[in-house]
Formats: C-alpha cells, structure tokens, sequence
C-alpha cells in the first residue's frame, strides 16, 4: 500500500538525495564519520521525514510548516557539503548540490501551491 507522501515527487527526489548523501559520507576520513558525516547524515535523513510527516498533518499550514523544516534541512546540507569541499575532503561537489537545489525549489513550489489553496 502506497502512502499519500511516497506519491509526492518531492518525497521521491529527497529520499534520493538521502541514498546520495550515505554514498558521498564513505568517502569522509574516519575522524569525521562521527561530526561532520552524522550531521550530513541527520539533514538528508530530515528532508523526507519532515515531508512525510507534514503530509500527514491535518491541515495546510501545518504541511508547510513541515516543509519549511525541510527547506531548512537541504540548505543545512548544502551548507556541509560546501564546508566538506572547502577543507578538502570532496572534490566536486556540483551535481550534489545541482541535486539538493533541486529539492529545494520543489519544496518551494508545494509551498506556494499550499498557500494558494
């Protein structure tokens, strides 16, 4: 049985990122697996959850809330990534975050749609 949110392409797209994020943590030296990796870990984790979880809300604005939570989560993300490249451990990290501004626009987009409704 498919639950309403599993239908959202949004929810889709961040369970994506989510899988992405595991992969590209692999990659971190072991100094960092337990900071930086399980912070990165924890905001990838949070996009969909939070999508999930407002999609069940009972109302709009609490939806939006919810997703407004998740927009703070992928921008948390891509802040992290930005910080994992800067210090050297990720090389290119432009697809990554190609992937997280995607994710982005369309929890604005089901923002707006809820706000219009």
């Amino acid at each position: 049985m498919t639950v309403g949110y599993e239908r959202l392409e949004v929810w889709q797209r961040s369970m994506d990122l989510a899988v992405e994020v595991y992969g590209l943590i692999r990659s971190l030296p072991a100094d960092e697996r337990f900071s930086l990796a399980d912070q990165m870990r924890r905001c990838a984790v949070s996009i969909p959850s939070n999508i999930a979880e407002g999609a069940t809300r009972a109302s709009k604005k609490e939806f939006a809330q919810y997703l407004h939570i998740a927009l703070g989560s992928a921008s948390e993300l891509d802040t992290q990534i930005q910080i994992a490249h800067r210090v050297g451990y990720f090389q290119d990290v432009a697809a990554h975050r190609q992937d997280i501004l995607v994710v982005k626009k369309m929890i604005n987009a089901l923002i707006t749609s809820l706000k219009r409704q």
